[in-house]
Order: C-alpha cells, then structure tokens, then sequence
C-alpha cells in the first residue's frame, strides 16, 4: 500500500505560511487514503503556485498550459476511462484562462475532478487580481480597485451542469481530504473549491477571516436539491463560506454515452494505419 512518502517529489518553494501546503497535504492523503499509488491515477496542473505541486507530487502528472487543465484532463479520460483523472488548477488559471474550459466539462459531465486553490489572486506573478477577488480589491494591476464582481464559482459550476461540488477550506486537512476523496468518488464532473489563504499578496482573506465566515453544512443538509443548493451557493457574496458537499446529483457522464468505449479503453483499441487512404480521399 502507497503511503504519503510514495507521493512526495521535491520539497515545497511555498512562501510559509502558504495554503498551498495544507492543499498538498490533503491531496496525498486523499490518494493514499483511498489505495492509489502514483501509477494508478494521473493528475493534471495548470499554472500558477498550484501548478508548482506538479514537481512535488509524485504521479502520473503534466503541467498543462495557462487555463488548459480542464481539456488536458478530459482528453486523458477520452483515452482511458478507466484511470481516475484529476485536474489541479488556481482560480486564475481555472475561472480565468479556462473558465470556458469549466463550463462545458460541466455540461459534458466529463468524470474528472478539479480542485481549485482559491485564494483571490495570481500569487505566482506576484498578486494581480484573480476572477474571485472581490469588487474593489487593490492589486498591482488594479491600484484604484477591481472594477468587475466577482465570479461565484460555486453557483458558476452547479448551474453549469456539475454533478457534484462541493467547498473547503485550506486551515482544515482532515475536512479537505474527505471532500477530495468524495469527489473523486464520484461518477461524473467533480469541483472542489479551496478557500487558500495567499499570506504573501492578500492581506484581506486570511486564515483569520476565514475562520471568522466560514461554517460546515449542517448533518440534515440535502446536496440533492438544485434550488437549495443554489441558494446556498449565494451566501458566498455574504461574506459566508459554506463548507462540505453543496450539490450532488446523478446522470450519465460523457464518455459513457461514446460508442466506442462501449467495449473497452481507447487505448486499447486497434490502432489506425491506413493514412492514405484518408488522404486520397483528398486528392
């Protein structure tokens, strides 16, 4: 059985203090929690200081390009179904760059999981504001205040399409790994949101305010109602964070309904060599 040291690549460059390390922790312990090895799942990052875990988790992983995870990770799917996929993105680099990505993997119900380091800003290139930053959020690229509302990423993916999604917190591992694995878990299009302090260029969402407006959802909560649900999702811009399982529903994933992956892995199929017949088609 794989244990968290099978998963370790190099050692972190994290500024201290950062909840990216409480992101990394909790993703191995997923991992290992749930029996993988670092040959039995592929992970795909996108860029940004949540993209620099590509070199300190040991697994099948690709650095994908800026706002690209999402197709990376459905395309890897495509090709073996069979393999659990996962897509490790920032919210500039996922409600950003790929926003367009995340809204149709949400309506395909592509059975990947993507977790989001949520912390409001492009921490790697030194703190712009991110699509999650509050309106009036000071910035290097936004001196006088962010003019635009921020996206809702929660309401985003549920009225989206997304079969489950669901939100933590960065302070707390124990409660982050189990949302990871019941993701994961999941048969369809998986979100988790990571509330992620940024201690070095967001002085305003900090690990004291987040503990100050975030609240776990009650025992008798049903993640099953679409309204509820959405609903919830709006006390976001309350200023109150609800952590666990928002919404959870059922139907069929994308690569199901393909006909040719009725019968087995594309990978497995028999591969295609006839070239010219194709292009004397053409000619």
């Amino acid at each position: 059985m794989a244990t968290l040291q099978d998963f370790s690549g190099y050692n972190p460059t994290w500024c201290p203090g950062c909840g990216d390390f409480g992101i990394g922790l909790s993703v191995k312990q997923a991992f290992v929690q749930m029996g993988y090895d670092p040959s039995s799942l592929a992970v795909v990052f996108g860029i940004g200081c949540s993209g620099n875990m590509n070199d300190f988790l040991n697994a099948y992983a690709i650095h994908s390009l800026h706002g690209r995870s999402i197709p990376n990770a459905i395309g890897i799917k495509l090709a073996n179904h069979k393999l659990p996929v996962v897509a490790i993105v920032g919210d500039g680099d996922c409600y950003g760059e790929g926003g367009n990505h995340l809204l149709h993997a949400c309506r395909g119900n592509h059975d990947i999981t993507v977790i989001v380091h949520d912390n409001g800003v492009y921490g790697l290139t030194t703190g712009q504001v991110a699509p999650t930053a509050e309106k009036g959020f000071k910035s290097k690229s936004t001196p006088a205040g962010i003019i635009e509302t921020p996206i809702n990423p929660l309401s985003f993916a549920i009225t989206s399409g997304a079969t489950f999604v669901a939100q933590s917190f960065a302070g707390d591992a124990a409660h982050l790994s189990m949302m990871i694995k019941e993701a994961i878990s999941h048969k369809g299009f998986s979100l988790v949101n990571v509330l992620q302090p940024c201690v070095t260029f967001n002085k305003v969402n900090t690990y004291q305010y987040y503990l100050k407006h975030i609240y776990k959802l009650a025992a008798d909560y049903d993640p099953s109602d679409f309204k509820s649900s959405v609903s919830k999702s709006l006390e976001m811009g309350e200023e109150k964070f609800p952590l666990g399982v928002v919404y959870k529903t059922e139907r069929p994933v994308y690569h199901e309904q393909i006909d040719a992956l009725h019968k087995d892995t594309l990978i497995k199929n028999k591969r295609f060599t006839d070239f010219d017949k194709i292009v004397g088609g053409f000619i």
